[in-house]
């Protein structure tokens, strides 16, 4: 049964109790009361998104709402500032990675020696297996006092820093997946373009990328999709204020810092609050579902076949 209809029971149970006169029938209806509570209590328990079925905020004021201050008073339950904050972070790290990690693997495929490339790839591959935790320090202790420079008003914990930093980390997964759709370009299409004249910088850009399209694509998407759920860095560099902005020099918080936060903290299980966790957690899960399945599509229905 949904709540609000049980809530409406409720209130019809302590009208008549209002009413009556009858000592056995109050006691009658108080006892219903009790049952009808323990109900929705355990209804309540059984949904990570009981805070909207209990009515304290609509499915609507979730998902529209700018403010996010599920432990503090007033508690307001609207998510933007979470999905606007982890989308901002998001951003700055394509910004950084997407032109960089292409560049990386343009640099690969088509211009260095083979003895470089044995280099190189292992020293970009070596950047992903970095702890994550890593990254944030770095982010918060080096990164930030040098921007601090340039933005004197920038505040300790920014999205900047933490944005600058996650690009750096992602570059490898661009130019790792974005080098081997180029591989996979056959030569043939090169010496053809060679053959009409075409330089090394126009067969790289002309050729081999519009045919590597596909892939590259697939890379920055999933590379953003890796940015998105990105926990440590972000809960360390970035701060844990849910504040809905487009200025990368100001603190925000993220829907997997959230997470961490809330769940380290002192919580009751299966409260409000507690509950909150899975209803970011799922939709953080849909979005980057949403956006892994259409990495995988791009790459099906665009994939060049030699």
């Amino acid at each position: 049964m949904p709540v609000h209809l049980a809530q409406s029971e409720i209130s019809q149970i302590e009208t008549r109790i209002e009413r009556s006169e009858s000592p056995a029938e109050i006691a009658e209806l108080e006892q219903d009361l009790q049952g009808w509570t323990g109900r929705i209590e355990r209804i309540e328990s059984r949904s990570p998104f009981s805070y909207v079925e209990r009515g304290v905020v609509s499915g609507w004021e979730f998902f529209t709402g700018t403010r996010w201050t599920p432990i503090l008073k007033p508690r307001a339950y609207g998510v933007l500032p979470l999905v606007g904050g982890t989308l901002l972070i998001a951003a700055i790290a394509a910004l950084v990675a997407l032109p960089v990690g292409l560049a990386a693997a343009i640099f690969l495929s088509e211009y260095a020696p083979n003895k470089v490339r044995r280099i190189v790839k292992p020293v970009l591959e070596i950047l992903a297996g970095i702890p994550t935790v890593v990254y944030g320090y770095f982010a918060l202790t080096f990164v930030t006092p040098i921007l601090k420079l340039f933005f004197p008003d920038m505040l300790v914990f920014n999205a900047l820093s933490a944005g600058l930093v996650m690009g750096v980390m992602i570059i490898p997964m661009v130019s790792s997946l974005s080098e081997d759709a180029m591989n996979s370009v056959p030569n043939s299409l090169r010496n053809g373009a060679y053959a009409l004249g075409a330089t090394r910088v126009e067969v790289s850009l002309r050729v081999v990328v519009p045919a590597a399209l596909s892939g590259i694509v697939a890379s920055f998407i999933i590379a953003i999709s890796r940015a998105i759920g990105e926990t440590m860095l972000v809960t360390i560099a970035a701060g844990a204020t849910p504040n809905l902005t487009i200025n990368p020099l100001e603190s925000i918080q993220t829907m997997t810092a959230f997470i961490v936060q809330l769940s380290l903290g002192e919580t009751p299980h299966g409260s409000l609050e507690y509950n909150t966790i899975f209803a970011v957690g799922l939709l953080l899960f849909f979005i980057t579902l949403v956006m892994n399945l259409l990495g995988h599509f791009i790459v099906k229905r665009w994939r060049e076949k030699y």
